[in-house]
């Protein structure tokens, strides 16, 4: 008998539901989160041409708390964005619960202007 499935393997579950449905495009790409307990990243990825527009990680950031780091890694990449004139993108929350470092990052990036 397995048991039941891991922490982890229930997120790859969600990751995989979300995927299903949500894809980036030119004019609105797809933002992708990855957190550990000691990191988190996020790119910008167009899916119809693969390719990754933009990417940070507070690994980059020397800021003390994992609070000011996403704060300072999320206004990064909005004004990375908007350089490349992104005004709009489809949050891809890679099947972490919408919650604490997750929804801090996604609201930073509202802030700091980009929609979605």
């Amino acid at each position: 008998m397995k048991g039941s499935p891991t922490k982890e393997e229930r997120r790859v579950r969600r990751h995989r539901r979300i995927r299903a449905r949500i894809i980036g495009t030119a004019e609105r790409p797809r933002l992708a989160v990855f957190k550990s307990n000691t990191r988190m990243t996020a790119q910008i990825i167009d899916d119809e041409k693969n390719v990754t527009i933009a990417a940070v990680s507070t690994a980059s950031s020397k800021k003390a708390s994992m609070k000011e780091r996403i704060e300072e890694v999320a206004a990064l990449l909005a004004a990375s964005a908007q350089a490349k004139k992104i005004t709009s993108v489809v949050f891809d929350r890679g099947g972490f619960i919408y919650a604490g470092n997750i929804k801090l990052f996604a609201d930073t990036l509202r802030k700091s202007g980009l929609a979605f």
